[in-house]
């Protein structure tokens, strides 16, 4: 299968149009050699080591964020905390200065929303305007790195100065693919966070199961993804004839994946729309799978134990403190906001 979106993109964006330009350089809608040399570049970022070092500046930035609204008995469970988590994480690896982070959100989710099935003209026109922004950002960012000397101490200068095969990125390629990492880096964690949270407090059994165990929460995660993925659809195209469930398609056929709906199948998950913490085995698809299986899955599950352990332990009597609004989106599931109250 591919995943190259050329064919699909020029038509609905417009060939030249900074959306065309952003999505079909980016690492996720690209087959070999530019996946291939681009993902090399960044699990350097991803090892074990890697993360383990990012643990103590993570569970910092969940403890300050707790402690701003501690006294509050409250905050937006998007805004204020699931969104800003993985954006700090990711802006940190990048080398954001703090100052600079706070239209990322708009930008995301604007770049992010021209990607839905059908998107309107006002999608995409808020989609370039982002992306045009974003880039004119993102190159006065890379020229001050270009300044420093060589090192491996973050994503930007990894992705600046290496070489896979003796090649480097091409400026357009380095840009784009912060993009992407920005944009990958928070969707999937910020969704992570308010969806397993939901889960838990319209499964209060549940919540309470975990509190009382919190050995469960690695498990508890995994049934956050499963439940409500963050990405709920994918697409491909054939590169070859193929014949499933018998029917045969022929190369060039055009995909489209329902990642949710394999979360809920119920021949590989009992009782498939119940929330159950400790569900083992859960073999779920959230982070797709194969050369495509998403790069910073190891990451945002970390986020998601640390964010939803703390706040778990932290908040006795968590509760929905009004009524939540989902994104609105059908690739991708999630809330713009969510409000949450606790015995303060």
């Amino acid at each position: 299968m591919r995943s190259d979106k050329k064919a699909e993109f020029g038509p609905k964006f417009g060939v030249g149009t900074p959306l065309y330009k952003h999505h079909t350089t980016s690492l996720v809608f690209n087959d070999p050699p530019l996946h291939t040399r681009v993902r090399k570049l960044l699990a350097a970022a991803f090892t074990p080591r890697a993360l383990a070092n990012l643990q103590p500046r993570i569970e910092a930035v969940v403890d300050g964020l707790l402690d701003a609204h501690a006294d509050k008995g409250g905050m937006d469970l998007v805004d204020d905390f699931a969104f800003r988590l993985p954006v700090e994480v990711i802006c940190d690896m990048l080398g954001v200065p703090p100052g600079d982070r706070v239209p990322f959100r708009r930008y995301s989710l604007a770049i992010l929303g021209a990607l839905e099935p059908v998107a309107g003209p006002e999608r995409q026109e808020k989609g370039n305007a982002a992306v045009a922004e974003f880039s004119a950002y993102l190159d006065g960012l890379v020229a001050e790195r270009r300044r420093r000397p060589a090192d491996d101490s973050d994503i930007l200068g990894t992705l600046i100065h290496g070489e896979i095969d003796g090649e480097r990125l091409s400026h357009d390629e380095l840009v784009q693919n912060c993009i992407f990492l920005l944009n990958a880096g928070h969707e999937t964690t910020t969704n992570l966070i308010g969806n397993t949270v939901d889960a838990l407090l319209r499964f209060p059994d549940e919540l309470a199961r975990l509190r009382a165990n919190p050995a469960l929460l690695k498990s508890c995660i995994e049934e956050g993804l499963r439940f409500e993925s963050s990405n709920q659809l994918g697409n491909r195209r054939l590169a070859a004839d193929l014949e499933i469930g018998g029917e045969r398609l022929a190369a060039g056929t055009y995909l489209h994946i329902g990642i949710g709906a394999a979360n809920r199948d119920p021949e590989q998950f009992p009782e498939p729309d119940r929330f159950d913490a400790a569900r083992e085995p859960n073999r779920h698809f959230a982070f797709g799978s194969g050369v495509h299986m998403c790069l910073g899955a190891v990451l945002a599950r970390l986020e998601g134990t640390i964010a939803i352990g703390r706040l778990v332990e932290r908040f006795d009597g968590l509760a929905r403190d009004g009524e939540p609004e989902r994104g609105g989106r059908a690739r991708f599931r999630g809330f713009n906001r969510y409000p949450i109250a606790w015995n303060a």
